[in-house]
Order: C-alpha cells, then sequence, then structure tokens
C-alpha cells in the first residue's frame, strides 16, 4: 500500500487518479488527499463497473463497461477475471482524453501481454501452456492459479515455484497458495524450490490428486515429460529470480507444434 502511494507524492494536485475500487486499502484514499478519484472495479456504485464478464477459456474475456456515460461491450485479448481493472482504467483515461467508445474498445482488443506475463501458448494435441514467469506473489499467484481453474482443457497442472520477498510470512503464504489449488481444482501440482515445499504439503492437505515436489529446475523437467498429456493446460509460475521460463522452454521441446 505504501509503495503503491508513493506516485501521489508527483503527482499535481486536484489531478485525475484511477484506483481500484474493490481494494478496501485503496478506497481510504479519497478524501485524504487532494486529487480527484475516479474508482474502478466489478463493485456496484464505482465508476466505472465491470459487469457480465465472460471467459472462452483459451485466449479472451468479453464484459460490459459501465461508465458514467453509459455502457458498451469490450473484448479483452487475455484471461482472468483481474484483466478487468487495466482494462476499465484504459476506459476511464480515454474518456478523460475524449476518445469515443468504439476507440477505446479498439484498443483494448489490441492489448498485447508483457513477455512472460500470461503467454498463451498454444501447443498440439490440446496443450495450453500459461507463461507467467516474469514475477510473483500471493495475489498474482492466486489470479493465475484462478485463469488455470477456469481455462479449458481437461487437466489442469500447476508449476509453481518459490515467492521471494515475503519475509517470515513465507511458509505461511506460500502454504495458502497449496489450499487454493484444492479450492481450484487443480488437478497436478509440480512445486519446485526450496519455499514451494509449504505449497505442496498444503496442497495434498486440501486434496489435489498428484502433488509432487522437485527441489530444483533440473528435477523438474523429467517429471514435466511424466505429468504432461494430451488437453492438458499447464500454467508455469514463480518470482523473478527462479526464472521458470527454463521449464517453459523445456515444455516447449517436448510438446508437439499446433
Amino acid at each position: 500500500m505504501e509503495a503503491k502511494s508513493e506516485i501521489f507524492h508527483f503527482a499535481k494536485p486536484h489531478a485525475p487518479a484511477i484506483i481500484t475500487g474493490d481494494d478496501p486499502l485503496l478506497n481510504t484514499l479519497p478524501g485524504k488527499l487532494p486529487f480527484s478519484f475516479v474508482r474502478v472495479g466489478s463493485g456496484e456504485g464505482l465508476d466505472y463497473q465491470a459487469m457480465d464478464l465472460e471467459s472462452d477459456g483459451k485466449s479472451r474475456i468479453t464484459c460490459k463497461v459501465k461508465t458514467p456515460h453509459g455502457t458498451y461491450p469490450v473484448e479483452i485479448p487475455a484471461l482472468g477475471d483481474h484483466m478487468i481493472y487495466p482494462t476499465l482504467m484504459a476506459a476511464a483515461v480515454g474518456d478523460y482524453f475524449g476518445l469515443s467508445r468504439e476507440q477505446i474498445a479498439q484498443g483494448i482488443l489490441h492489448f498485447a501481454p508483457t513477455k512472460m506475463r500470461m503467454n498463451i501458448l498454444t501447443r498440439g494435441e490440446g496443450i495450453t501452456i500459461l507463461n507467467d514467469t516474469y514475477n510473483a506473489n500471493p495475489q498474482s499467484m492466486r489470479a493465475a492459479v484462478q485463469v488455470l481453474s477456469n481455462a479449458s482443457g481437461d487437466y489442469k497442472i500447476a508449476v509453481l515455484g518459490d515467492m521471494f520477498e515475503l519475509g517470515p510470512l513465507a511458509p505461511a503464504l506460500h502454504a495458502g497458495i497449496g489450499e487454493y489449488l484444492g479450492k481450484a481444482g487443480i488437478h497436478c501440482l509440480v512445486a519446485v524450490g526450496e519455499l514451494a515445499q509449504h505449497i505442496y504439503t498444503a496442497a495434498q492437505a486440501a486434496g489435489v490428486p498428484l502433488c509432487l515436489h522437485c527441489k530444483t529446475k533440473e528435477e523438474a523437467k523429467p517429471v514435466l515429460d511424466e505429468v504432461v498429456r494430451p488437453n492438458s493446460t499447464i500454467l508455469v509460475k514463480a518470482s523473478r529470480g527462479m526464472a521458470l521460463e527454463e521449464l517453459v522452454e523445456h515444455l516447449l521441446t517436448i510438446t508437439k507444434e499446433a
């Protein structure tokens, strides 16, 4: 929260500030700072609201954007309910600069994710790889697992590594991800790294059918050879220091081109 608020030190007074209205901490800022706040999210009463969210489970989601000036449909070429936030912020910025709703919708349609941020790699035999290896924290890890849970594919595999810089809460926060895997209906966990041991233990207790723990990426490669099957969707995610994109490259070598 403190880091997110640093941007206000460099903003001009009374400038528009677009914040996530679904975040209870950020919602405490209006009235305390000299800015014109615009709140976006899925909750009622927000300035910009996403409604009727639907996903094809493969590569895109659709929703209706409710604004102070009306409601219109948009198509987002990405997966995950969390994508409504940058979409709504883009809509608010577009309105501020006088763009039409058609221009805003077209801009959103041409969104392209940053490298290794939920890149969708379609392979042969119905296999999809979700490369989200750029970084990870507990919030983004849960969001990525939700994307995996909602994705198409008969078999859901989560390849999850350590999340760094969490201090003394690290074991409990990793365990929380393991518990969430069980609730999300994930079929297989391949946990990679020292801290990921806590994901593995909690996932076992949460009823994930197949749980495997590997201390290193090299140990994980032959494990992936065994667990990947046709019609699988595979999420790969960890903190930047784990460099799990190496496992994405391995997955590309053991699967066929689409």
